[in-house]
């Protein structure tokens, strides 16, 4: 018979993780699946670089998490994801850092045009596309951005005629990152010329089609992950629709809620200013005092003042992930972190600059490092952190109206 002392033992006994049978189960599937010559070791698409030809084991790698739907995690598992819970899936984040393995299912089809398909697309267009995006296959662009349809995104000309069982695109994009290797883009054009917003629609077009034509834009950092991309008399079958004919404008800035979603926290800006801490930085280039910290007084407290910033958007990035679980997804709170994110980066990438030096500023030769080569076209590359994804500026005007309340006045 149960004594007083047994059942308060038992109260007091902690509660089993209800996740600790999943850990079990991913850290056995990581030890068998990952390949060692991979950890700590991040050889996905830079956006420095573009793509690169996979080893060995970074395909089976990829073969791997693709099949078993990690590489989306949260994504249902009949389109090919995980099926995880929220707190299934951090377990597997935690895992893989824990194992210094790396995700290298990504890419815009992962970062935006999946999610959006998986909320507006039909059972057959979910079919096609969202398994090959979970498993890594392909590769998707984004048609949006036009010579004179920039932050006024609604005045795209671009536009497909209809034709009966298809429709006949013609007009030109710009920005479209990673077009020159895309196999598919996801693209706003207009449908009627009489109205602006009710005039654009959501089109899926196959950038091997004829008639795509993709010419790369060479940046001041030197890459080229931008391209100019020409639509000339290209047939794109009427299933390629998203949605209903002009609603493209609805589900195009839904998408780039997911966008400035993911764009907040890092991506590839993340992989651009990564390697060791600004403060490591700031002492093997300044020195340290007898404390053993930076130097310079001046600079050691403007790292400080950085490190606060980034941790507690950091921290603010995974309260929000958390408080999403009970959303329909991105909301435009997203503009908010899109700001500070680029704020964030910016910021340490003039720190690094200064903490370097002359050192900083080379561009190619033995005279420099590979860590100080890199510096430089971060340097410049983080310029546009706050003009891709929808400009500072148009974040801003975003906040004003949606989280604000705040109305233009005449």
């Amino acid at each position: 018979m149960a004594t007083i002392a047994d059942t308060a033992a038992e109260q007091e006994r902690p509660l089993a993780d209800p996740t600790d049978a999943f850990r079990a189960e991913v850290r056995d599937w990581l030890a068998a699946n990952f390949p060692a010559s991979l950890r700590g070791n991040d050889n996905g698409m830079s956006a420095i670089e573009g793509p690169s030809e996979p080893s060995a084991d970074e395909e089976a790698w990829r073969q791997a998490i693709g099949a078993k739907g990690w590489g989306v995690p949260t994504w249902p598992r009949e389109y090919g994801g995980g099926g995880l819970s929220r707190a299934e899936a951090r377990v597997l984040q935690d895992e893989m850092a824990r194992a210094g393995a790396w995700n290298p299912i990504g890419g815009m089809g992962v970062m935006m045009f999946g999610p959006t398909l998986l909320e507006y697309g039909t059972e057959a267009q979910k079919r096609e596309h969202i398994p090959a995006i979970a498993r890594g296959e392909v590769r998707w662009c984004q048609g949006y951005s036009e010579p004179g349809a920039g932050s006024d995104l609604a005045s795209l000309q671009c536009f497909a005629e209809d034709r009966g069982d298809h429709y006949l695109v013609n007009g030109q994009k710009t920005w479209t990152s990673g077009g020159q290797w895309a196999d598919k883009c996801f693209a706003l054009v207009r449908t009627d010329r009489t109205k602006k917003h009710e005039g654009i629609s959501f089109l899926l077009i196959d950038m091997k089609s004829p008639g795509v034509e993709v010419k790369p834009i060479r940046l001041i950092s030197g890459s080229s992950p931008f391209c100019e991309t020409f639509f000339t008399d290209v047939r794109v079958p009427k299933g390629n629709l998203v949605g209903r004919e002009g609603e493209g404008w609805t589900i195009g800035k839904r998408l780039l809620q997911h966008e400035r979603s993911s764009l907040s926290g890092g991506g590839s800006s993340s992989k651009l200013l990564g390697g060791r801490p600004v403060s490591e930085t700031a002492k093997a280039y300044r020195g340290v005092d007898g404390e053993g910290r930076v130097a310079d007084p001046d600079l050691r407290m403007r790292i400080v003042r950085h490190e606060m910033d980034s941790r507690a958007f950091a921290l603010t990035l995974r309260r929000a992930a958390l408080e999403s679980k009970s959303n329909q997804g991105p909301s435009a709170a997203s503009s908010i972190m899109k700001n500070v994110g680029a704020r964030v980066v910016q910021d340490r990438a003039e720190l690094g600059i200064e903490i370097m030096g002359m050192n900083g500023l080379g561009w190619e030769g033995e005279g420099f490092s590979e860590e100080e080569l890199h510096q430089t076209r971060a340097w410049l590359w983080g310029k546009a952190v706050s003009i891709y994804g929808g400009s500072s500026e148009i974040q801003n005007n975003v906040i004003a109206k949606r989280i604000l309340g705040m109305l233009d006045h005449q």
